[in-house]
């Protein structure tokens, strides 16, 4: 990656489920315009680019009278998809991150690793099934999707909260501040890939 190219990828994912339209700049100022059909993913999303600092606009339109899974899954893998383009050959990136954030009782840990690797550590004990008309359970099937196509190692612990929102809440908004420290170009280590093996 040359030191003034932008990181920026649009990427569109088409299925029978879901369409969906990803675009990201990782050198953005946090601005993002959302529309999944869920309101509180996109309040989650905002949460990732806000403290991220990455643009981020996400359009899906997705099977919501069936449930949120596709929906949630699909844009996870379509945002991982868009972040590894972004990325590029990752020389100069600080490649790992890591974010603990309260919110009121809530505190939530996550780390990250640019490792070209997927890899999904997940614990979030949820005191409720579902927020709004997000089921918790799809907090999963969009952090995996992530890894998936992001090729990141991704460690996510829920370490205390009883208000289920304060706890999703916690765990995107570490999320978006551990990628903004992974992602950011070391200017000690200008055009070197972070990796003894010479690749990521």
């Amino acid at each position: 990656m040359e030191a003034n190219q932008a990181r920026i990828a649009e990427v569109s994912r088409n299925t029978k489920e879901t369409r969906i339209r990803v675009r990201v700049n990782l050198d953005g100022t946090g601005e993002a315009r959302l529309n999944t059909g869920i309101g509180f993913f996109d309040h989650m999303l905002d949460q990732v680019a806000r403290h991220g600092l990455i643009d981020l606009d996400v359009e899906c339109e997705g099977d919501l009278h069936i449930d949120g899974h596709h929906t949630v899954e699909d844009v996870g893998i379509t945002l991982g998809m868009a972040v590894a383009q972004a990325v590029g050959d990752k020389k100069g990136l600080v490649r790992y991150g890591h974010s603990y954030v309260p919110l009121d009782e809530a505190l939530s840990r996550v780390v990250v690793d640019f490792s070209g690797r997927p890899g999904l550590h997940l614990h979030i004990p949820f005191t409720a099934g579902a927020i709004g008309g997000f089921d918790t359970q799809l907090t999963y099937e969009f952090f995996q999707g992530f890894v998936n196509h992001a090729l990141v190692s991704l460690h996510i612990d829920n370490l205390k909260g009883i208000n289920a929102h304060h706890q999703c809440e916690t765990v995107f908004k570490a999320f978006g501040r551990a990628l903004r420290m992974a992602m950011a170009i070391d200017p000690r280590a200008a055009g070197v890939i972070p990796s003894t093996k010479g690749s990521l």
